[in-house]
This record gives C-alpha cells, sequence and structure tokens, in this order.
C-alpha cells in the first residue's frame, strides 16, 4: 500500500499552493451548487404538479443512475484519471443545466422531461463523486489529506445548512429560470476552475508501461475483472472492509431514524412538525462543525477516534429515545452530525492515503455507494420499527451503532490505525 506523499509539499500554509486553492475552491463551489439545485429541482417539481408521485419520480430518476453506475464509474476513473473525470462530469452538469434552463425560460416542460434531465445529472454525479475523491490524493500532500477534506466537505454540510433557505429565497425573488441560471453559472465557474486542473495531474505518468493501471503479467483487464479486482481489494483489505462496513451500517442505521422517526418525534413530544426544521438544522451545523474540526486537527490515533465517532453517533440516536424538548433534540441531532462528519473525514483521508493509486477509484466509489445506496433500506427499516414506537426505534438503531463501534474496536487493522 502507499502511504508517501503523492503530491509535492506545499510551499505555505495551509492553502498556499494555487492549485489546492483551485482544488478547494472548485470542489467546495461544485458542492454548494448540488445542494442549492436539489431545492430548486424539488420546488420547480411541484410547481409542474400536485405533490405527490411526480416529485417521487423525479428524485429517484436522479438517485437511480447515481447509485447503479458509481462502480463502473470508479473502474473509469482509475482508468483515464480522476482530473478527466473530474472535469467531464463537471461540463456534463453545466450542458444538462443549460438544456433545462432553456426549457424552464422557452416552454413550459413536462414532469417526464425534467425526470430525464434529472436522470442524466444522476449519471453526472455517479462519475464525478469517486473522482472529485480520487483526485485529492493527485494534488494535495499526504500530510493535507484531512486538511483539505474538511474543508471540501465543510463546504458540502455548510451548503446543505443553507441551501434550503437561499435557494427558496433567490427563486422567491427572481424566478424559477432566472434562479436555475445562477445555479448553471457557478457549475459553470466549477467546471472551469476542475478542468484547470488535467494539465496538473497525469495519471500513468512516469509508470514505464503501456498498459495502465488495470494490468497483471502485462494483460490489460476486462472492465468487469478491474471491478472484480477492486472488489476483491476492499473484501481482501481488512482496513478497507472495516471502514466500508462501519460506514454502511451507520447510513443504514441513522438515515431513516432521524428523518422519518425525527418526523414522528417531533409531531408526538416536539410542539408539532415544525420543529423538526429545527432539528435537522442542527444535525447541518454538527455536519459543519465536525467536517472542519476534523480537518483542522486531524486525531493523531485514527483508530481510536473512528471507533470514537461511531460510539458518539450510536449514543446520539439512541440518545433521541428519551428527548422531550426542541432545544435537547436539536443538541443530540448535532451529535450526530458532529460525529458523521467527523467520521467521514477521517475515513476518506484514510483511504486516500493507504489505497494503491490504480484502485483508487473502484475502492472510493464503493465508500461514496455506501453512503447513498442504503437509504430506501434505511426507510424500510425505521418504518417497519416505528409502530412499535420511536423509543423502540431509536433504541434499536443507536444499539446497532452502538454493537458496530464495539466490533471497530476489536479490529486490529483499525484499532492499531494512527
Amino acid at each position: 500500500m502507499t502511504t508517501g506523499p503523492t503530491a509535492r509539499s506545499l510551499p505555505r500554509e495551509p492553502l498556499g499552493d494555487p492549485q489546492l486553492r483551485r482544488l478547494v475552491v472548485g470542489q467546495g463551489l461544485a458542492a454548494v451548487v448540488d445542494a442549492l439545485f436539489l431545492v430548486w429541482l424539488t420546488l420547480f417539481v411541484l410547481k409542474l404538479s400536485e405533490p405527490g408521485i411526480a416529485t417521487g419520480l423525479v428524485l429517484v430518476a436522479v438517485a437511480l443512475p447515481r447509485a447503479a453506475l458509481l462502480l463502473p464509474a470508479g473502474v473509469l476513473v482509475d482508468r483515464l484519471g480522476p482530473a478527466r473525470i473530474t472535469a467531464g462530469a463537471c461540463w456534463l452538469r453545466v450542458a444538462v443545466l443549460l438544456v433545462l434552463g432553456a426549457l424552464v425560460t422557452l416552454t413550459s416542460p413536462s414532469v417526464t422531461t425534467v425526470a430525464v434531465l434529472a436522470g442524466l445529472l444522476g449519471a453526472a454525479d455517479a462519475a464525478y463523486f469517486p473522482a472529485a475523491l480520487a483526485l485529492l490524493p493527485a494534488v494535495v500532500p499526504t500530510g493535507k489529506l484531512s486538511r483539505v477534506n474538511g474543508l471540501v466537505q465543510g463546504a458540502e454540510s455548510g451548503g446543505d445548512l443553507v441551501g434550503p433557505a437561499v435557494a427558496a429565497g433567490v427563486i422567491a425573488a427572481v424566478g424559477f429560470a432566472a434562479a436555475l441560471g445562477l445555479i448553471t453559472a457557478m457549475a459553470a465557474v466549477a467546471a472551469v476552475v476542475l478542468g484547470s486542473l488535467v494539465r496538473v495531474v497525469r495519471r500513468g505518468e512516469g509508470a514505464g508501461d503501456d498498459v495502465g493501471p488495470d494490468a497483471i503479467d502485462g494483460e490489460r483487464l476486462s472492465s468487469a475483472r478491474a471491478l472484480g479486482a477492486g472488489l476483491r481489494y476492499a473484501w481482501d483489505e481488512p482496513l478497507a472492509r472495516g471502514m466500508l462496513a462501519a460506514v454502511a451500517l451507520i447510513n443504514i442505521a441513522v438515515v431513516g431514524p432521524v428523518l422519518v422517526g425525527g418526523a414522528v418525534l417531533a409531531e408526538q413530544r416536539l410542539g408539532g412538525a415544525g420543529s423538526l426544521g429545527i432539528v435537522l438544522s442542527g444535525f447541518g451545523a454538527g455536519s459543519l462543525a465536525g467536517s472542519l474540526m476534523a480537518g483542522w486537527r486531524p486525531p493523531a490515533r485514527r483508530g481510536w477516534t473512528v471507533v470514537g465517532g461511531v460510539a458518539a453517533i450510536g449514543a446520539g440516536v439512541a440518545g433521541l429515545a428519551a428527548v422531550t424538548e426542541v432545544v435537547a433534540a436539536t443538541a443530540v441531532v448535532s451529535l450526530v452530525g458532529l460525529g458523521s462528519a467527523f467520521l467521514g473525514v477521517v475515513i476518506v483521508a484514510t483511504l486516500q492515503e493507504r489505497v494503491p493509486e490504480r484502485l483508487l477509484g473502484r475502492v472510493l466509489s464503493l465508500v461514496v455507494l455506501a453512503t447513498v445506496a442504503f437509504d430506501p433500506f434505511s426507510y424500510v427499516i425505521a418504518g417497519a420499527l416505528l409502530p412499535y414506537g420511536t423509543t423502540t426505534l431509536f433504541l434499536v438503531c443507536g444499539g446497532a451503532v452502538l454493537a458496530c463501534a464495539g466490533l471497530v474496536a476489536v479490529s486490529p487493522a483499525i484499532r492499531s490505525l494512527r
């Protein structure tokens, strides 16, 4: 495994290198664009039709290609390089947004048309997410990966926190077409900034062969075999296997209970459904704080930090069983958000440092898949447990995450991680 620096050292702190600044600005801006567009899309579909199945159809049209294409996209990242795929995905987003903007300005598009274009954006996301994560170690020195990940994920958390209010305000002020034009302009700036890194990052340079990163004994692997090689590495490597399992279990045990169970909790104990927005804003604030904390002061003993982060998330989810006030619920959910974001920065930075470069896109595509693919299962689990009460829901799901913390603690590969 590679543990040494993968890029030249930075001349100044913390963002003295201009290429590093471009990376942070470009990826941060792309994350904000995602947050704004999701709100725009939801509100626009609600304008086109009554609330109901149409909104779900469009959101599913984004989610399905994103989940289905993530693993093949990981193979593509390893073959063509993360910089090229990142730039290509960004420009695909811009092209789709331009088409959608033209339709919104000149016609009244149908829900089906919007869903098709949303599906293309989901495909662009599938390529962008693993490529953007794999791009960091190609530009950032190993010792700075945690800091840069914290800044990028902090921008994402900040976008999630203020995105709904900003998007709704802009739409109310200037209308859907102009708001989409602003989002498209921001996406174009992100594409230009990230595209400028293609010349900086030259994957395979100096490798001394023409067969690429998917070769064994001089023979180039097919796409299917290349994907299989990535899956085998993630399964056979204890560190990668343990971290991926932890991410998947946390996603299953937290997303549904917090969103579905949180809505019921707000109605039953916190004074009404309106309080849910306050509670969820606490999650966003906690996520922002956790990302920045993990980046600013990377932990010296990462293994025990991972254990502590998983345990904090589990304790927070279980703690929701006892809350009866909005302030207490917001504080507890903030803890869950803080632990989740802090853990995310540590896990991603660790994998970026230690996974071989030739497999990095495929392994990071698994990380992204573990964070997005299990949402439906989480909702089903939450729905199945809700008839037994929110107390049971939160205790069972929180207990599952705490049990995961125990399993992580007994893993030598993770426990000894520094």
